[in-house]
């Protein structure tokens, strides 16, 4: 099996926020990067070159809250997702080829 890495993400965009529930989450409102000084909470996030999120950091007042790491399968379907809180504990959920939860 193998999965997307996100090691050559490219350059960060920014979003005000994000709909749904299902992962990966999609993230909404860009924000050019000049606006993101003017915010005390935004998105970070990093695509890879299919146009597919790869990274996203919350970040409040400065401080990254919660990072969510994904990683997919060959057809796209997410493989993994990888979510650090703001206490820096750890979740992994692991998908199989058609995106369902293992």
């Amino acid at each position: 099996m193998s999965a997307t890495s996100n090691t050559n993400r490219g350059k960060p965009r920014f979003f005000v926020t994000y709909t749904g529930v299902k992962l990966p989450f999609n993230l909404i409102n860009e924000l050019q990067p000049e606006k993101v000084e003017n915010r005390n909470t935004f998105f970070r996030a990093y695509y890879d070159e299919t146009s597919r999120l790869c990274l996203f950091e919350k970040v409040a007042y400065g401080e990254v809250e919660l990072t969510h790491r994904y990683a997919y399968h060959d057809n796209d379907q997410l493989m993994l997702a990888e979510i650090t809180d703001i206490d820096d504990e750890v979740t992994v959920l692991t998908f199989d080829d058609q995106g369902n939860p293992v």
